[in-house]
């Protein structure tokens, strides 16, 4: 089972949500400004995980009223995509990620980037966001071509044998429109009749505005929930992640309350962090599983 060495990596589990305010905002937190990677460029070339990547994104819909945040890439993005990448990561040591995941993505943004990084190492990926973001994102699937898939991260696929895996990989990452506040989470997120349920949930720098906090904690515990009923796998929770530029005290601390009542919660520690992100004090990554699902796996 992946638990026992991933709660053995994770160190003490957070039991205080205002402790754990403090802890991170009394460190000294360097000005990130809002934390773009470049706000007005329309396409951005980044290396991730040894790999390039051209990424389409749109400063002219960032600008438009209403919540469009998700229209540039973010500085965190290729950080966390990056440690994710990596065969030393503990969500791939302790089992928790494997060559037969199914991850899904709140909040992907336009870029993608996550997938596209991580859908060689696992079954299946699903980007989820608001509909505009919708056009962009398929460009970017589309345009950054898929290596053939590793057996695990970091792993070379040989040349010259079989045929290019390259579409069906494309197949395996795929972008569904999902509204926190309307939509409701089926398992037929997945794309596949087979796949019930999810691995992991990644949230990556969705929270900044206060309004929105109770529907995204409530749409990552619904994720994790179908969990519970995919009786192939109801003994392996769900795992949820979500990654953050540290900006507003109060606004983290709402939503590590509202986390904390369906999730047990621990905070990636630095050890188990990439040098990268270990060099970036402002940005915090916190590991959930579900309170009843940690409960459930304690009694077995």
């Amino acid at each position: 089972m992946a638990f026992p060495s991933l709660l053995d990596r994770l160190g003490p589990e957070i039991l205080d949500p205002e402790e754990e305010t403090f802890l991170l905002f009394s460190q000294d937190i360097p000005s990130q400004n809002l934390g773009f990677v470049d706000p007005q460029a329309t396409t951005l070339d980044l290396n991730v995980a040894g790999r390039d990547y051209v990424i389409h994104q749109s400063p002219t819909i960032l600008n438009r009223p209403g919540s469009t945040t998700g229209a540039v890439v973010w500085k965190i993005t290729p950080l966390v995509a990056d440690w994710l990448a990596a065969s030393e990561n503990l969500l791939w040591t302790s089992g928790v990620l494997s060559s037969s995941s199914s991850v899904l993505e709140l909040g992907c943004g336009i870029s993608g980037l996550l997938g596209l990084v991580l859908v060689p190492s696992v079954a299946r990926y699903t980007l989820t966001d608001q509909s505009y973001v919708a056009r962009l994102v398929e460009k970017n699937i589309n345009e950054n071509s898929l290596p053939e898939k590793p057996k695990q991260p970091g792993a070379n696929s040989r040349k010259g044998r079989g045929k290019s895996t390259t579409n069906q990989s494309k197949a395996d990452l795929r972008f569904l429109q999902l509204d926190w506040e309307l939509d409701e989470v089926t398992s037929s997120l997945t794309g596949d009749k087979k796949a019930k349920s999810f691995d992991a949930v990644i949230a990556c720098d969705c929270i900044y505005n206060d309004t929105l906090i109770q529907p995204l904690v409530q749409t990552c515990a619904d994720v994790c929930r179908l969990r519970c009923a995919d009786e192939g796998a109801a003994d392996k929770p769900a795992v949820c992640l979500v990654a953050q530029q540290l900006r507003d005290p109060e606004i983290f601390e709402d939503w590590i309350k509202e986390f904390s009542r369906s999730f047990r919660v621990w905070r990636i520690p630095d050890n188990a962090l990439s040098k990268e992100l270990r060099s970036h004090p402002g940005f915090v990554i916190h590991l959930g599983i579900l309170q009843d699902a940690a409960k459930t796996r304690n009694r077995s």
